[in-house]
């Protein structure tokens, strides 16, 4: 019997790793970081091998299977998924399984690895027959070997030729892994050279100073919206390669990567620099491919979103993390993590260098410049010194436009596109309307699995929940009354949409939204048609306000603006002030001047005037006062749990079971226990839903009462859900 033990993390929801012992004809396979088929209870789970351990325990359970001849993951990160497993109050084994790659992260079926015919030279081979046979020698020899896809794309029928070869002896053939590439078809773009800027000069020199200086060293690059934030991420990039360390880049989202991978591919065109991408929009084989070739050592470069923080990339010089302030970096269920945070303990963890880029910093990281705890990179002024765009109120109160646009953001509209400038509308709101009103009772038709009304969406004819997607046809007559007259309320993108057709007839108008963009490409599609003009009026949610780089576009139109301000969340201001500066920032990127037009009832609030000015220290400033007398983050930190379940009476008992075992453990530590109270959506797929809210001015206090969250969950009935979300960025 092999006396070898090993520390596995089961891919189950238990808290602590588990010790199994290794029998001896699996001592040669396992290997930190593999797969494991192991027993728990009465059933076999796959569990992770963490590390090998001395245990005296006699009655140790054997571990099955090694289910991987490789690795999947370093020695490196086992750290790194403990400590975010601990501060996240999840299991580890449920956070090494969200890491991995769909088909790795348990026991069921993997991807299928591909293949693919290889030739290269024999040693000491003799001489080719013919031009033929003589050029396919060279080309192996120049190349070191050659797949038959490449000698096919470089000489056509290569087939008799390379038969001929190797009868001769000269060639052999060889079977090798073919890794598929998610942007193979995608051109790699032009990558023109740009003369630096003083300010990303100064920048770029900073960070090479902190890459030589080999320690942890977070730095915030604060770029207003078209300064060069992206070269200064490439030439980064370029010193930290140089200096034999790797790269590892981050956007908010998956739709942002073919454009910057575009441009680092047509940066790094040197054949010995490589690339790959990781996020959970590309196919299972895609990301499993990328994923294995991260681990196997043969990536300088990681590009991806979110997830793409679990990468097992070795010898870390250099974190990107860009649009840094987004919401979409903090993961909203399951394992709720936040990749910046975890972007910047993976750095201290490797002595690597961060770099978080934004125009509109979140405001916990700009007060970590102001309290000295992060390197401050201002780019102030555009590039080739252009202006920053004209920002303009149109104020709504005391008009009654005829549709959703207000009259002097259509004359505005309609003068761009006389002149063949493009425009960009953002209205953050999809479907036609968000519910039809009975106008004869006021009833609305609401959602059966979620506390909503339903949104209407004209083209399909449906009503539609953006939660949980049920959908049915709108009623001829109002469910309540039986009235016959049932309009659609208020205005989405698709019926700003409907009416630009009629306002500019002549006009090519498209629609970026989660409607249009979810089959896969057809984001890119929408990007080209704009870089290409192809389109000349661009209407969307949140998307198009994310780092694009449309040259052509000179007028921006916000439609709603107060929307995101009367949100029931404190960041509700921070949110407004970045979408709108972000915005913003699409219109005059080329040699044309820009202008942005925001509709809005309140013209006096301090972040529409801040964002008027571009001004984001005044409105940093309003808000970290604001957030000081409410001891909210940076100020405070918080925790929330949320508990739900089929029965609201059930989750109710629940949550006040929950929150008074709390009160009695707080004791008199410094800590605010709020509620239980009912979630702002307080049912959400057949589920109701309640919160109770841990907020305290100490970071040790609030991390004893989630410590104690496994002991004081036993006290919650079954049928009811509950889940701890650290630093939460969402709380509806």
């Amino acid at each position: 019997m092999s006396n070898q033990i090993v520390r596995v993390a089961v891919a189950a929801p238990l808290r602590k790793t588990l010790h199994y012992r290794l029998p001896e004809r699996l001592l040669t396979q396992a290997q930190i970081g593999s797969r494991l088929r192991v027993p728990l209870g009465r059933r076999t789970v796959v569990g992770y091998l963490l590390g090998f351990v001395e245990d005296n325990t006699i009655s140790l359970k054997e571990v099955a299977e090694v289910l991987d001849p490789a690795p999947l993951f370093g020695e490196t990160l086992v750290p790194f998924f403990e400590w975010a497993a601990d501060y996240y109050c999840h299991p580890v084994g449920e956070v090494i399984r969200t890491a991995l790659p769909t088909g790795l992260g348990g026991a069921g079926r993997q991807p299928v690895i591909l293949k693919e015919r290889f030739f290269y030279l024999r040693p000491l081979a003799g001489r080719p027959r013919g031009a033929k046979q003589q050029a396919l020698v060279n080309y192996l020899r120049q190349h070191s070997g050659a797949t038959l896809r490449q000698l096919k794309d470089c000489f056509g029928g290569v087939y008799d030729s390379l038969k001929r070869l190797q009868q001769q002896g000269l060639v052999e053939e060889s079977h090798r892994e073919r890794q598929r590439d998610p942007f193979a078809d995608l051109p790699p773009g032009i990558d023109v050279p740009v003369e630096l800027s003083a300010d990303q000069q100064v920048a770029l020199t900073a960070i090479e100073e902190a890459l030589d200086g080999g320690s942890f060293c977070p730095m915030l690059l604060h770029g207003v919206t078209g300064s060069g934030k992206t070269e200064v991420y490439l030439r980064a990039v370029q010193k930290v390669l140089q200096r034999g360390r790797r790269a590892l880049v981050l956007v908010p989202e998956i739709a942002l990567t073919p454009q910057l991978v575009g441009r680092f591919r047509a940066r790094f065109t040197d054949r010995n620099t490589r690339l790959a991408v990781l996020h959970s929009g590309l196919s299972g084989g895609e990301r499993y491919d990328s994923w294995r070739a991260v681990a196997r050592g043969e990536i300088d470069i990681v590009i991806g979103a979110r997830s793409a923080i679990f990468a097992p990339l070795e010898n870390i010089g250099l974190i990107v993390i860009d649009e840094e302030h987004d919401g979409s970096y903090k993961q909203g269920e399951g394992f709720r993590y936040h990749a910046r945070d975890l972007a910047l303990l993976r750095s201290k963890m490797h002595r690597a260098t961060v770099l978080l880029g934004s125009a509109t910093p979140a405001l916990t990281t700009f007060y970590r410049v102001q309290q000295g705890q992060t390197v401050y990179l201002p780019l102030a002024e555009r590039i080739l010194g252009r202006p920053l765009p004209e920002v303009q109120l149109v104020d709504l109160a005391g008009q009654r436009p005829e549709g959703v646009l207000a009259e002097t953001l259509r004359q505005a509209l309609q003068e761009n596109f006389k002149r063949g400038e493009q425009s960009l509308l953002l209205l953050n709101r999809r479907g036609f309307a968000p519910f039809l009103l009975c106008a004869d009772c006021g009833a609305t038709i609401r959602c059966p699995n979620c506390e909503i009304a339903l949104t209407y969406y004209q083209k399909q004819r449906l009503l539609r929940c953006n939660y949980c997607d049920f959908a049915l046809p709108p009623p001829d007559l109002c469910p309540v009354c039986h009235g016959c007259d049932m309009p659609p309320e208020g205005a989405g993108t698709e019926r700003l949409e409907e009416e630009l057709a009629t306002l500019l007839p002549h006009a090519v108008i498209s629609r970026m939204d989660r409607d249009t963009t979810s089959r896969k490409g057809s984001h890119q599609q929408l990007i080209d048609g704009m870089s290409a003009r192809r389109i000349d009026v661009l209407v969307g949610t949140q998307m198009v306000a994310k780092g694009h780089d449309f040259p052509g576009v000179t007028l921006v139109g916000v439609v709603n603006a107060d929307n995101a301000l009367n949100l029931p969340d404190f960041r509700a201001a921070e949110r407004t002030f970045s979408l709108l500066a972000q915005v913003a920032g699409r219109a005059g990127r080329g040699k044309q001047p820009g202008r942005v037009l925001i509709q809005t009832y309140d013209p006096d609030h301090y972040v529409l005037k801040c964002v008027v000015r571009h001004d984001y220290r005044s409105f940093c400033a309003e808000e970290l006062s604001l957030r000081e007398m409410l001891g909210y983050p940076p100020f405070g930190h918080l925790v929330n749990c949320l508990l739900a379940g089929n029965d609201e009476q059930r989750v109710m008992v629940a949550a006040e079971v929950l929150a008074r075992a709390w009160r009695d453990l707080a004791g008199g530590m410094p800590v605010e226990i709020l509620g239980p109270a009912p979630c702002p959506l307080s049912r959400l797929r057949g589920k109701w839903r309640r919160q109770i809210l841990l907020k305290s001015s100490s970071r040790p206090a609030l991390r004893h009462l989630v410590n104690h969250f496994d002991g004081l969950r036993k006290e919650v009935r079954a049928g009811v859900s509950v889940f701890i979300d650290v630093d939460p960025m969402d709380m509806l």
